[in-house]
């Protein structure tokens, strides 16, 4: 059993919700404790994460959030940004999966979040798991 923390960005409520239900299942379904944190926006996430690793409270993370394209450029931050900063955490050893769905629109949100459909928050919650078997085994 190990303990996880899924932090997510809490923007749009319905889907997080569903997001952060997959990721759930998916761990305890597995055997792992779960916390959740919640961070004002995706951008927020792998700073969150950074801290609460170098707490070592927690053995490995699930990100979660949607980010929806708009009318401005800020869509292209948002998305490349986390995904960045959370791969950059990888890099160091830190096992996440990334659960933050970057689309055009909320009815691609929706098939994605959907437990019953893409469940990319329990995707995230599997890729999470096995980073962490991958630490393990590398030490």
């Amino acid at each position: 059993m190990a303990r996880f923390l899924i932090v997510e960005a809490r923007f749009y409520d319905h889907l997080n919700d569903m997001l952060v239900d997959g990721a759930r299942s998916a761990l305890e379904a597995a055997g792992h404790e779960v916390e959740v944190l919640t961070v004002p926006g995706a951008l927020e996430i792998p700073g969150a994460i950074a801290m609460a690793s170098d707490s070592g409270q927690f053995d490995a993370f699930v990100a979660i959030g949607v980010v929806i394209r708009g009318e401005t450029y800020h869509f292209e931050i948002v998305a490349g940004e986390s995904a960045r900063g959370i791969m950059a955490l990888t890099m160091d050893g830190v096992a996440i999966g990334n659960g933050i769905i970057t689309v055009e629109n909320e009815e691609q949100a929706l098939a994605r979040a959907d437990k019953t459909r893409k469940d990319k928050g329990g995707e995230a919650a599997k890729a999470a798991i096995a980073l962490l078997d991958l630490r393990k085994k590398f030490g």
